[in-house]
């Protein structure tokens, strides 16, 4: 599974009031609050984000709340993926359990830009940074949570058996 986008760059302690203020989770649904990603930081990033876009970030992304949906706002925009150097571990499982691919790398935020594009291959744990031509080694997704990936989240991963 490989994944390509555009980056978006991120710094350190990124927190889940921060990808989704409060005050949206009062929205009737993730589409409504998606509108508000990031919006303390980005204000526009909502109307700029493309599908199949990457999200590249510093250390303990997602921490603060437990709640699902931060990543499942990043995920309804059509973030395809989040590398990071690291995540908090709760937003970390949500991400997974929500299919959208998570991948720690602790190379590539420092040489990253914004805009540069970078290829993921999530099974082989490389990511390639086009515009340095270098390849950075990343986690290795473990294949239970690869499946996981391929149907789309834990609930349809565990419909597809029953």
């Amino acid at each position: 599974m490989r994944i390509v986008g555009r980056c978006w760059v991120f710094g350190d302690n990124i927190d889940t009031d921060v990808i989704l203020p409060t005050q949206y989770l009062l929205l009737p649904d993730v589409k409504s609050m998606s509108k508000h990603a990031f919006e303390p930081l980005r204000p526009n990033f909502s109307n700029e984000v493309k599908k199949g876009d990457i999200i590249v970030a510093g250390r303990n992304f997602g921490c603060g709340s437990s709640r699902e949906q931060a990543p499942a706002v990043l995920k309804e925009l059509g973030v395809a993926a989040i590398v990071a150097k690291s995540f908090a571990r709760i937003f970390y499982r949500n991400a997974i359990n929500l299919g959208l691919p998570v991948v720690e790398c602790s190379t590539l935020y420092d040489e990253i830009g914004e805009g540069d594009i970078v290829e993921i291959d999530l099974e082989n744990g490389k990511i390639l940074n086009k515009r340095t031509g270098r390849i950075h080694e990343a986690t290795k997704i473990p294949e239970f949570i690869m499946e996981i990936f391929r149907c789309g989240g834990l609930v349809e991963y565990m419909r597809r058996d029953s």
